[in-house]
């Protein structure tokens, strides 16, 4: 071969190798600074089918299962990798021949001369093929690599829009417009009751008792259990009836008096109820839901000190959601003697909170269970400013106040914590529908 094609041939390969070790390297931003690579990895996510492969990418700290076409990024980079070996055996083939030029060159100079363009080597023309069909693989690969790039900085935009969506507030502004909406309904499902010809004519027998006012108003006024039904698609239960304070016709759904039952119960105890409806007892969160769905209710407390001191408090509004939005307490119009405590101030109100147990927390305070730390199940704030299910003390105590505490009675103060708590003989609570006339 002359010696000035080796010279040109030489010339080109060790420029196309400069080129190739270049891009093999990483590319150059327009400041000359080399910009790396982001450090995202690919791996295989499942069972291959044929030769598609299921791939995935993480973006800490999440993992996006992303299409089987990515199993090209894995081709893609064995062919890069491929290609820089072709690359380094070209480089080392043109420095083989650089040397073998620089050998023969005063030997041969009198005989270089500018070659015929139109009578190139077979050799030289595999090689320039070669080179070329090298350069169109790198392109290929280069925009592959683009396109993958930019798809995974789209879905990170996108998560990140995610993000910033506050789920809490979501699940707070749903919670309170089913509340609403209940509240709405059983309003009208009252009215429709009372104007109702049919239900009002004197000639109906009531086969169905909703609570134990309408077991007062079929002639039974002897204080007992008796069997009611609030709601017609779900089962009959047993409940214990008043019939004796203020008219009677009161359904009760707590009663505490000698300490023989505890209330440091798990949330599947005080979702189904427990104790003796004869004596110390918790009917259970589910009924006391459709107790309070089937009639507007008003609740009634009843406490007395071990002073002998009774007092009371009355709320016109009482209503208790179901489990999927965790039994919220909606309570409110107090009238009575013991106080307000259920509305105490900002930040013990425990009007509108879910209901906690020592083993589900879904209180308001950030650094623990305040059913825990009370060992109670409660409609608790962050903590309490009332608790009727806490521990039952026969006499005042010291410590923690985790016994049975309302904080509004008489002779509660914020006092020194190694002094005296108020401990009380009983407890009870009990619903009445608004509309009972007594």
């Amino acid at each position: 071969m002359n010696p000035f094609v080796h010279l040109v041939l030489l010339q080109t390969l060790l420029f196309s190798s400069h080129v190739f070790a270049v891009a093999d390297e990483g590319d150059e931003g327009s400041n000359g600074k080399v910009v790396h690579s982001c450090p995202i990895r690919l791996r295989n996510g499942g069972k291959c089918e044929e030769d598609e492969c299921p791939y995935q990418v993480t973006l800490p700290p999440m993992t996006i299962q992303l299409p089987r076409q990515f199993h090209l990024l894995e081709k893609t980079i064995k062919e890069v990798q491929t290609l820089k070996e072709s690359i380094n055996k070209l480089k080392k083939s043109c420095q083989d021949c650089k040397w073998q030029a620089d050998d023969n060159q005063e030997t041969a100079s009198n005989e270089m001369q500018v070659p015929d363009s139109e009578t190139p080597t077979a050799s030289s023309n595999i090689e320039n093929n070669k080179i070329q069909e090298l350069q169109s693989k790198l392109n290929r690969v280069s925009i592959s690599l683009k396109n993958a790039k930019n798809q995974i900085n789209t879905l990170q935009s996108r998560l990140e829009k995610i993000n910033l969506i506050n789920m809490d507030n979501v699940e707070n502004y749903v919670d309170s417009k089913v509340a609403n909406l209940t509240f709405v309904v059983n309003s009208l499902d009252s009215k429709c009751s009372s104007t109702c010809p049919a239900v009002n004519g004197s000639h109906i027998i009531q086969l169905v008792y909703r609570n134990c006012a309408d077991h007062l108003k079929a002639g039974k006024k002897v204080s007992g259990i008796y069997k009611v039904t609030p709601d017609l698609k779900n089962s009959t239960f047993e409940v214990y009836c008043d019939m004796e304070t203020l008219g009677g016709g009161w359904t009760v759904l707590q009663m505490r008096q000698d300490g023989s039952t505890s209330f440091n119960r798990t949330w599947t105890d005080y979702k189904n109820g427990f104790g003796n409806l004869r004596n110390e007892f918790w009917l259970g969160n589910d009924k006391i839901h459709l107790l309070t769905k089937s009639s507007d209710m008003q609740l009634r407390i009843e406490l007395e000190d071990l002073k002998g001191i009774k007092e009371h408090a009355k709320y016109k509004k009482f209503y208790v959601a179901n489990e999927y939005l965790k039994y919220r307490l909606t309570i409110g119009g107090y009238d009575g003697t013991a106080g307000d405590a259920m509305h105490y101030s900002k930040q013990y109100n425990h009007d509108q909170k879910f209901f906690t147990t020592p083993d589900k927390d879904n209180d308001k305070y950030p650094s623990g269970n305040c059913g825990a730390y009370y060992s109670s199940g409660w409609w608790f704030d962050a903590c309490l400013s009332a608790n009727l299910n806490g521990k039952y003390y026969h006499k005042d105590y010291k410590g923690i106040r985790n016994g049975i505490f309302w904080g509004t009675w008489h002779s509660t103060a914020e006092v020194h914590p190694n002094s005296f708590r108020q401990a009380f003989k009983s407890v009870k609570m009990m619903v009445r529908p608004n509309d009972f006339i007594e």
